[in-house]
């Protein structure tokens, strides 16, 4: 039945199909950020838990694992990095070598990534595993040890200037000093 009049005289319009994609992509979009707000939520709760290793313990651990490097005359650099690897206290005894600065940064660094001494790793190359040298963050020499607090681990230590084996006592040294 034709009344004469048209549909958009008597209100009815045809749907913008560019609008209707906008309200549903906007729809989405509030959808996304209501999750990220949930999901930081939950993640703060969890962060607020997590240890940390402070500026303080980490330097405790540095002067003990100085002070045992000392009492044999040994020139080493020190590296203390937090749970996520980033460096967090860093020393180097007069004469140390160059090199033995990144060496001592990157042996704390497996630590905390790989949760376990860096010892595990120079044994595991010496058994034949040459694999392990394929890892990424990676030191296949003693002298990193990981800081470990309630079964988790919150930093590393990395020590490296004389052989492998003086560097990992030195480390015990300072993981020592924090566990008393």
């Amino acid at each position: 039945m034709n009344t004469g009049v048209s549909r958009e005289a008597a209100g009815f319009r045809k749907a913008n199909p560019n609008l209707i994609i906008f309200k549903i992509m906007l729809k989405q979009a509030y959808l996304i950020v209501a999750m990220l707000l949930i999901l930081s939520t939950t993640v703060q709760a969890q962060a607020s838990d997590t240890r940390s290793l402070t500026l303080d313990e980490a330097r405790v651990i540095s002067q003990a694992a100085e002070q045992r490097a000392n009492q044999d005359g040994w020139t080493v650099a020190i590296a203390i990095v937090d749970a996520g690897g980033h460096l967090l206290s860093f020393s180097r005894l007069p004469g140390t070598q160059l090199a033995s600065i990144d060496v001592a940064i990157q042996k704390a660094v497996t630590s905390v990534y790989f949760k376990r001494p860096t010892k595990a790793f120079q044994d595991g190359i010496a058994g034949g595993n040459m694999a392990l040298l394929s890892l990424p963050h990676f030191s296949a020499f003693e002298g990193g040890v990981p800081i470990v607090v309630d079964g988790e681990v919150i930093g590393a230590i990395g020590v490296s200037g004389v052989t492998p084996a003086q560097d990992g006592i030195i480390a015990a040294a300072g993981v020592e000093a924090f566990d008393r």
